[in-house]
């Protein structure tokens, strides 16, 4: 899918420059060249005002000084409520942004709803070779690139190296049979336990991308959350479980439980991604912060180990009065230099390869976590794709319970697909 998007892309890519005019940030803005634009740009910012709104503050200052002509309402967006709210005003078409900083998941979503515009050959897309395939994957629905990837995140086997040494581990596991062997000699050696398996459907992917397989297959539209390779990602947790190489969740509070057993020492190896990081070493396992490692997610069955490109995209509205200033203004605010400035302050993951310069790179969690980018994958481009985390995460909770086998679980799982996405076959 990836390598034949991205070829179609390139060819609409081409196809939009030629049809283009420089005013409507077409090929000379594609060209890295400024873009004389007027107008205001109404952007929703949905980044965290605090810590992460100074140096976003001060590029969208550098940018109206670059252009005297544009102004930016700057608009900060709680990102709970961010799709929903832009989704009712370009539906009423009244009050929505020009720009709207959104989750790479809800893509597909907007992008069918005729909510925001493509973005194929605009100044937005400026230097796009410059993207991480991962990130840019999120930003592709049938054809077509939606967003332009700002900021980007997955997960990672994050890891305590003082007990892999205690316990006798020369390095972190690299498949989950690798991992089986680990947790074991930690609890054995150490009495802390090995992995902590959180069933909450995010954080179960990589299990099922080192099988090789999804929920569905958005690109022949089959529901396979009961294939067999679904079946052994389950069973390849529970023998874990099992095997006391890792614990059972907290299911009252999955992600909570899982930090603080982390942060506290009482388990060795989760698997989070960057923004746990400053979470994971405020507390006393981690008092000296290069105690945490970082490694890619364990390959399955498949011989390879996949984890989900999360992460912050930049999209327009599709009825933007003033397209060609938010083309321009989101060239500049993700432009290289820009990306690398924001990682510099916020300690986030760049899209872009040329961001990650000797300076970003000095924060430990950055470099951690560039190689882990290079296994991350785009999760399915399905409109409905949001609904389909809480019935996996219900009953994969269920069966690692033991309320219930499996395949029933799993068929359950299914018989509610069908019900969101009524134009999917189960196969």
């Amino acid at each position: 899918m990836r390598g034949a998007g991205l070829s179609a892309i390139a060819v609409v890519g081409v196809l939009a420059l030629s049809a283009c005019s420089a005013a409507d940030g077409g090929p000379e803005a594609a060209s890295g060249r400024a873009t004389e634009v007027a107008g205001t740009v109404t952007y929703w910012d949905t980044s965290d005002p605090k810590a992460e709104g100074p140096v976003y503050e001060e590029l969208i200052e550098a940018f109206q000084a670059e252009h005297p002509d544009v102004k930016v309402n700057h608009v900060y967006t709680a990102f709970g409520d961010a799709q929903a709210k832009f989704t009712a005003a370009a539906a009423a078409g009244k009050d929505a942004p020009d720009v709207l900083r959104i989750d790479g998941g809800a893509i597909p979503a907007l992008a069918t709803a005729e909510a925001i515009a493509p973005l194929d050959g605009t100044a937005a897309l400026d230097d796009e070779p410059d993207f991480l395939p991962g990130p840019l994957d999120t930003t592709v629905y049938r054809d077509h690139v939606y967003g332009a990837p700002q900021v980007t995140d997955t997960l990672a086997l994050l890891y305590n190296k003082a007990l892999l040494k205690k316990a006798g581990v020369a390095h972190p596991p690299r498949t989950w049979a690798e991992l089986k062997a680990t947790g074991r000699a930690v609890k054995a050696k150490t009495g802390a336990n090995g992995l902590y398996v959180n069933t909450g459907a995010y954080f179960f992917l990589p299990f099922l991308y080192g099988e090789g397989t999804d929920w569905v297959d958005a690109d022949n539209k089959k529901i396979t959350v009961t294939s067999p390779k679904v079946v052994a990602a389950i069973h390849t947790a529970q023998d874990l479980i099992a095997s006391g190489a890792a614990v059972k969740p907290n299911f009252a509070d999955l992600y909570g439980g899982m930090q603080t057993a982390f942060k506290e020492g009482k388990v060795a190896m989760v698997i989070n991604g960057p923004w746990s990081v400053s979470d994971a070493q405020s507390g006393p396992a981690f008092a000296d912060k290069a105690n945490l490692g970082i490694a890619p997610v364990p390959a399955g069955a498949s011989g390879t180990a996949g984890a989900p490109t999360g992460g912050q995209n930049l999209v327009v509205y599709a009825k933007s009065p003033n397209s060609a200033a938010a083309y321009e203004f989101i060239r500049f605010l993700n432009s290289a230099e820009s990306q690398a400035k924001a990682a510099a302050k916020n300690g986030t993951l760049p899209t872009r390869a040329s961001a990650y310069t000797d300076e970003v790179k000095q924060n430990a969690t950055i470099a951690g976590f560039q190689p882990v980018l290079a296994i991350a994958r785009a999760r399915p481009a399905v409109a409905k794709g949001g609904e389909l985390y809480t019935p996996f995460e219900t009953n994969l909770g269920r069966i690692l319970q033991g309320k219930v086998g499996v395949q029933r679980a799993l068929d359950d799982t299914a018989r509610q697909y069908r019900g969101i996405l009524t134009d999917y076959t189960t196969g």
